[in-house]
């Protein structure tokens, strides 16, 4: 019996805005690529299937009956240093690679439990310490040769720069977007070289038997380990709180605060860049959080 995949809309909809024709045919080939890679791998199904915002995970189980996750997603520049980030990390702070097809990017992935994340956990000083611990393992290890660097991301950000300004009307935006583009420019000659996760938010840390959270779901790249804190900040977003998580990640990753700020701001440059090249203004939000992270060098 042929197998059956319902694409979730919202995936489908996702690719269609990110990738165009690319993700149109991703979705169409779906069914017939998770067939194929349940027999190449011997898997069978063990669950409904499970979305993000780019790829389709479905629960299965190996022939010994080990329990795994599919993961089916288009790759791309974001997702081809997954599976090598995850090879070198080996479990150790993030979920174990189990098998990978390199040319579509699919993944085999140790089943963690999806019903527990720490988005979930009410107390949010709680969610922060828990990232930072474990941007603290991730951030161990040397990055390869061949990784996705910051060095070659942050002059691109600054070059892009210049032009956005143009095109932002407001004149606190535009000091703000300018800003940040300052800072990066003084730290942008020396880019880092650790194994950044570049995605470490509260929805990419699940529980496990053998961790209390692991991270999933990583977009590595060699970089300034400041600029894996911004996530934290940003989602679940409480202005007042912005300081505190700040200075406790800096905490506990050990961090020289004006550097961290600076590459901070390198990530919300990023994000300001990818609204006003889509025709929208930045996210007020991201505003206050640079307006709170000002004047913490200390």
């Amino acid at each position: 019996m042929p197998l059956v995949i319902d694409v979730p809309e919202e995936l489908a909809a996702s690719q269609e805005r990110f990738n165009g024709e690319a993700g149109r045919a991703f979705v169409a080939g779906l069914p017939d690529l998770a067939a194929a890679f349940l027999r190449r791998w011997d898997l069978r199904v063990a669950g409904a299937p499970r979305h993000g915002v780019s790829a389709l995970v479905l629960p299965v189980d190996r022939a010994d009956g080990t329990p795994a996750v599919l993961k089916l997603q288009l790759r791309d520049e974001e997702t081809e240093g997954e599976p090598v980030a995850l090879r070198l990390w080996d479990g150790g702070g993030a979920v174990r690679l189990l098998d990978h097809d390199e040319p579509t990017g699919t993944l085999l992935l140790e089943r963690l439990d999806a019903s527990r994340m720490l988005a979930h956990r009410p107390d949010v000083h709680e969610t922060v310490l828990v990232i930072a611990r474990l941007l603290a393992r991730l951030h161990a290890t040397p990055a390869p040769e061949g990784m996705r660097r910051l060095g070659d991301i942050a002059p691109a950000l600054l070059e892009r720069t210049r032009p956005a300004l143009d095109r932002v009307a407001d004149p606190v935006a535009r000091r703000v977007v300018a800003d940040c583009a300052a800072a990066v420019r003084e730290v942008a000659d020396e880019p880092g070289d650790h194994l950044l996760h570049w995605d470490l938010h509260y929805e990419n840390v699940l529980a496990a038997d053998r961790a209390p959270w692991l991270a999933i779901d990583p977009k590595p790249l060699a970089g300034d380990p400041g600029f894996d804190l911004w996530p934290a900040l940003d989602n679940r977003f409480d202005a007042d709180d912005v300081v505190w998580r700040f200075d406790a990640m800096t905490d506990v990753l050990g961090l020289d605060r004006e550097r961290a700020r600076a590459w901070t701001y390198g990530r919300l440059l990023q994000n300001c860049l990818w609204h006003i090249e889509g025709g929208r203004p930045p996210e007020d939000r991201h505003l206050e959080i640079a307006r709170r992270l000002r004047g913490r060098t200390a």
